[in-house]
Formats: structure tokens, C-alpha cells, sequence
């Protein structure tokens, strides 16, 4: 099966405009992209200065599209409170008639939406704190909340993991797939992590995605041939500028 494609962007600065961002999702499902996912961050380092909120644009997105699968990439759950995560990811996938993806991870304390609002920071701690939410979560999701989402048994969960961090890859293991960050061009890491992930998941024939982020413009057949299931175009900037974003959407995701 060829590996899915999608659109990756930080809704920041040029990005803001909520109606821009469902734009250039309508615009990528009609070039025939297959998903289109946004930072979740809630302040960012210098030099952005404007955010907008993705799970209210990610919204008015599931409204406008039909078929372009969408989440956040990745949420921190340690800076969330779990029950209200809860309602709107089972919304959200309802809304989107089961287009849902929910990615997590532990957030980092240099892009300054921690300390300053008083979130922990300690990574073991966070981490700890991902392992209970997920549970919590996937818990709301089999009934404890009503209504449940539409996907079952559960909202599909990617979780994030910085190269060549192995903790991480454990816990994607126990989900349904890994965003594997900074690669920087090393489809054989991508192998590697895939034969890991393999054996991890030894008995367990669920479908599993690989995840990882290429600029535009590069070829993807080499991350494909390593074990690539979706292979998402991001931006080698901050700030990227819209125009170049829309470039890359009408070049398709061939």
C-alpha cells in the first residue's frame, strides 16, 4: 500500500487566520492530499509572535472538508486537563464523521508554554503524566463519556518521538502509531525504528502507522521503501510564508 500524504504547519503568523487554514485544507483535498495536521502550541519561541488556536480551527476544517483525515501534531497532554480533551476529540471526530487522528506527546519546555503558565516541566514527570492521561482518555472514549466518538475502539493515537529518543518508541508501540521528529533525511533511522517497532508489537496485527515529516519538493520514495505509512510535508521555518504553503499544496502530494 503506498504510503498517505499530508500537510504539516505551525498555524502561526501568516497562518493565523483561521479562514486561511480551512482554505488551504480545501485546497489540499482537492489537489488529493490526504491529510492535514497543525501544531499544537499555545505560546512558541521568538520569533513567532501570533498563534491561533488549532482544535477551533480544526473544527471549522472537519466542517469544510469530506474526506482529508486531520488532528493535532502533537498535543501535550500534561499541560491539558484529560476530561475536557475528552469532549472535544470525541466531538471533533464526530463532527468530522470518524476523520479524527489525536497526536500526543511531551511537549517541550523551550518553546516557553510551560514554566510560564505553570505547567510542569520536568520531562519524566510529563511523561508519567501522557501514560495517565492516555488511559484516562481512552477510558472516556469506551463509555464512561457519552456520546462516544464514531471511531472504535478508539480516536487512532500517534505519539510523537524525537530521533534517537527510544522511550517514546516504547509507548508509540502501545498505540496505533510513531511521528518520528528529526530524522533529518535518514530513511535507514526510519528502518530501523520500524524493525524495532515491529518487534515491540510482536502478536499485535492492528494496523500501526510511521510518521515522519519531509521539506517540500523531496522525494518520498525513500521513506516509503523504509516503512513510511503517512509521509507529511513540513515547513523548514517558524514562520512560514503562506504563498510557499500553497505552493506546495497545488504541486500535489505525487
Amino acid at each position: 500500500m503506498s504510503a498517505k500524504r499530508g500537510i504539516f504547519i505551525p498555524p502561526f503568523d501568516e497562518l493565523v487566520d483561521p479562514r486561511t487554514l480551512v482554505e488551504l485544507a480545501q485546497a489540499a483535498e482537492e489537489r488529493g492530499w490526504d491529510g492535514f495536521f497543525l501544531w499544537d502550541h499555545i505560546a512558541y519561541r521568538a520569533p513567532v509572535r501570533a498563534l491561533a488556536d488549532p482544535w477551533v480551527a480544526l473544527g471549522a476544517i472537519a466542517i469544510a472538508t469530506e474526506r482529508l483525515r486531520l488532528g493535532p501534531m502533537v498535543t501535550p497532554l500534561s499541560r491539558r486537563r484529560v476530561q475536557k480533551v475528552a469532549r472535544e476529540t470525541a466531538t471533533l471526530d464526530r463532527l468530522s464523521r470518524g476523520r479524527l487522528t489525536f497526536g500526543v506527546g511531551l511537549g517541550g519546555a523551550e518553546n516557553i508554554e510551560l514554566e510560564p503558565f505553570g505547567e510542569e516541566v520536568v520531562a519524566r514527570r510529563r511523561a508519567q503524566m501522557l501514560d495517565e492521561g492516555l488511559a484516562r482518555l481512552t477510558a472516556y472514549w469506551a463509555g464512561e463519556f457519552e456520546p462516544p466518538p464514531i471511531q472504535q475502539p478508539h480516536i487512532p493515537v500517534w505519539v510523537a518521538a524525537r530521533w534517537p529518543n527510544r522511550r517514546p518508541v516504547r509507548r508509540a508501540a502501545r498505540w496505533d502509531g510513531l511521528f518520528v521528529i528529526d530524522l533529518d533525511g535518514q530513511p535507514d533511522a526510519l528502518e530501523e525504528l520500524a524493525n524495532e517497532v515491529r518487534d515491540l508489537r510482536a502478536g499485535n496485527d492492528d494496523p500501526f502507522d510511521l510518521v515522519v515529516e519531509i521539506p517540500p519538493g523531496d522525494d518520498a520514495a525513500s521513506w516509503e521503501a523504509a516503512g513510511a505509512t503517512w509521509i507529511l510535508t513540513d515547513f523548514d521555518s517558524l514562520q512560514p510564508r503562506l504563498a510557499d504553503v500553497r505552493d506546495a499544496i497545488e504541486a500535489g502530494p505525487s
